[in-house]
């Protein structure tokens, strides 16, 4: 009965805004919003990372806009976590992610507020960007947007259970709003008789960044993690060929504390691990303990939508038609 009303809440809402355009604030470039249906992590942060990428290869200049989830130092207005020369902001007032996507990535402006229109105002008046990204924004309804991109999950289509108590915070329905429609591998969505485009994520450690297997020297170590999927990196990590020796895991966005890493590093050497190994979402959390006491380095996972030159020439597509141009 609850997740009844709580859907039938969620629709009037976004029927709402659908009746009533002028409730939504209009940035002057166009916005790509990431998000999804379902409470907690379906990858938005790696695909917006993905995404960002994708623009700058194709000659824009973006600006990632995000809510700052987490933060331990709630700023009153617009935080400046990178411009596209340098980071400017640390992890108190950036949050975890955006501070992970400004580190990721040189010539993105990455911003924090929750008044996102304020922030790509700023954005583009001072750091000169031309298009935006919306960092789970499906349900930011306030900002206008261009292309509204949702991620489905495995989860998402084998239990639809609506708020409160269940997974999603809107009816599989909702995907009716999406422009097109990103599904993790095995996700079938034509039944839901859906017309979008549709992609495939692919999941992928890359090598140009973090630690290695070699790393260990064939070792074991400790894997912890503080994200909404912890289960899902521990098994990425086995499957890339790591020795798991044990796990730790925490709730998303867990600010450590200095009792936790000496935790962490006890149980790493309880276990005989060579290292630590963790998400990179969470070494943004524990670099400020550094140095441990047992090395510690960070696995990154990056998700791609494909075939990804169809992605890729879908979304310039669009952003032509948004600029009007033929």
């Amino acid at each position: 009965m609850l997740s009844t009303l709580y859907a039938a809440m969620a629709r009037r809402r976004r029927e709402r805004y659908a009746a009533k355009p002028e409730l939504r604030q209009r940035l002057r470039s166009p916005v790509i919003s990431v998000g999804n249906l379902a409470v907690g992590g379906r990858g938005k942060t790696p695909i917006v990372a993905t995404i960002a990428r994708m623009l700058i290869d194709m000659g824009e200049r973006p600006a990632i806009l995000s809510r700052g989830y987490g933060r331990a130092r709630n700023e009153p207005g617009v935080v400046i976590v990178r411009d596209a020369a340098e980071i400017r902001a640390g992890l108190d007032s950036a949050g975890d992610e955006p501070l992970m996507l400004a580190g990721q990535l040189p010539g993105v402006c990455v911003l924090t507020c929750p008044d996102r229109y304020r922030a790509g105002t700023l954005a583009e008046r001072e750091l000169g960007a031309t298009v935006h990204v919306l960092d789970d924004g499906f349900q930011h309804l306030q900002l206008d947007r261009d292309i509204d991109l949702v991620i489905v999950g495995r989860e998402d289509i084998a239990h639809p259970v609506t708020l409160p108590g269940g997974r999603l915070r809107e009816p599989l329905d909702t995907l009716v709003a999406a422009d097109a429609v990103l599904v993790e591998e095995g996700v079938v969505i034509e039944s839901a008789g859906l017309d979008l485009p549709t992609y495939h994520i692919r999941r992928e450690t890359p090598p140009d960044r973090g630690a290695t297997v070699a790393a260990a020297g064939g070792r074991p170590v400790l894997a912890v993690a503080g994200i909404a999927s912890p289960d899902r990196f521990f098994r990425d990590l086995r499957e890339a060929g790591w020795s798991v020796a044990d796990t730790m895991a925490y709730r998303d966005h867990y600010r450590f504390t200095r009792a936790d890493v000496d935790r962490i590093v006890a149980n790493a050497r309880r276990a005989g691990a060579a290292m630590i190994v963790t998400t990179e979402k969470d070494y943004v959390r524990l670099q400020p303990f550094e140095p441990l006491a047992v090395p510690v380095g960070f696995v990154p996972i990056s998700l791609r939508p494909e075939p990804f030159d169809r992605f890729r020439q879908w979304i310039g597509s669009e952003l032509q038609t948004t600029r009007g141009i033929a």
